[in-house]
């Protein structure tokens, strides 16, 4: 299958995935299997002209030096990938993520209304967590794209890569690539602060450094929004926590108490007829009593305090699957294979 063939194949297929490698044929993803494309297996030459077509020489020199490369691009009539091209043993390959064109209204998206009610949030820090292929950057993109159409402010994204393109429509939004337009997320992170925005979003808190400027930018009333590869809240809390050395945890504990206003956990769950999937989400919204047992080190009872919030907007993980299940959207070995409490659902 020709270049040109091949993606136009996955955007008319809305395939989320395609993976080149070594002596397998082009696979795709949908929903949650994986299946060749066509029957003929691949080269290293093949993979290397392919990306050749579509990507500068220059961008491909760091592959000379043993290193990975992470980038966003636009291929044909507008389609979006976020590429990842790296070296196994067998030599180049390709992960390939389609990023749809449209972005999706936030309201289709399944989420809570709490989630939606982020829009409407003027300072604190939001945190959207989950593993990696849960919607994380869906999710943003959504929330900062009804944020530039309803608010007037000055929004810096900062992406590693820039994945969903966003216009100037009521907002000024400067999307920053790591790496090119940055040299990292504490690094455009610092700079940020001194660039008169209104709205933060960090792509992903990796080091102490971005996320203590990140609750720092929080702090002094500035809305951040940013992601971790954490399955919930209560582990979201402590992973932001637990990357401060321990005479610095207390202080942490108080500033990140304060600062934070919703943390979000979500995941994408098969759908019963295993033909798309559908969101589960954790809400957890920063109120008093969660508050207090951030301050005093009590992360292990956030979780009742959820389950017992649903007044405020606020749901486990579980409690968003059983309901899933409930509404038959999912089916009961689906829901307790993602589950945190299993027995509930046996």
């Amino acid at each position: 299958m020709k270049t040109k063939q091949l993606f136009e194949e996955i955007v008319k297929r809305d395939i989320s995935d395609l993976h080149l490698c070594v002596g397998l044929p082009p696979m795709m993803r949908q929903a949650s299997s994986i299946e060749p494309i066509e029957s003929t297996a691949l080269t290293e030459e093949d993979i290397n002209a392919l990306l050749l077509e579509i990507i500068p020489e220059e961008r491909l020199l760091c592959l000379r030096q043993g290193k990975e490369l992470d980038i966003g691009l636009t291929i044909g009539d507008g389609a979006r990938f976020r590429l990842n091209i790296y070296k196994d043993r067998n030599g180049v390959c390709a992960a390939f993520r389609l990023v749809p064109q449209r972005i999706k209204p936030l309201e289709s998206l399944g989420l809570p209304a709490a989630v939606r009610k982020a829009c409407d949030i003027q300072r604190g820090l939001i945190l959207v967590t989950g593993p990696t292929g849960s919607g994380k950057s869906t999710t943003l993109a959504s929330i900062i794209n009804k944020i530039n159409l309803e608010r007037s402010a000055h929004i810096i994204t900062l992406e590693d890569p820039i994945e969903y393109l966003h216009e100037h429509k009521r907002c000024i939004i400067n999307q920053r690539e790591v790496g090119s337009d940055t040299a990292s997320f504490a690094a455009g992170l610092r700079a940020a602060l001194r660039e008169d925005p209104d709205i933060i979003l960090v792509g992903e808190m990796r080091d102490l450094e971005t996320i203590s400027n990140a609750v720092t930018a929080a702090e002094t009333g500035h809305l951040v929004f940013a992601t971790l590869h954490t399955r919930n809240a209560a582990q979201s809390v402590s992973r932001i926590i637990d990357v401060f050395p321990a005479e610095q945890q207390a202080q942490i504990r108080v500033q990140f108490a304060e600062a934070t206003a919703l943390v979000v956990s979500q995941t994408l769950v098969p759908s019963r007829d295993g033909l798309s999937r559908h969101l589960a989400t954790e809400v957890m919204v920063n109120n008093t009593a969660i508050k207090n047992l951030i301050r005093e080190n009590k992360i292990y009872q956030i979780k009742n305090i959820i389950e017992s919030g649903g007044k405020e907007g606020m749901q486990t993980m579980d409690q968003s699957l059983k309901f899933l299940m409930e509404s038959n959207k999912i089916d009961q070995r689906t829901a307790r294979k993602y589950a945190f409490e299993k027995h509930s659902f046996a």
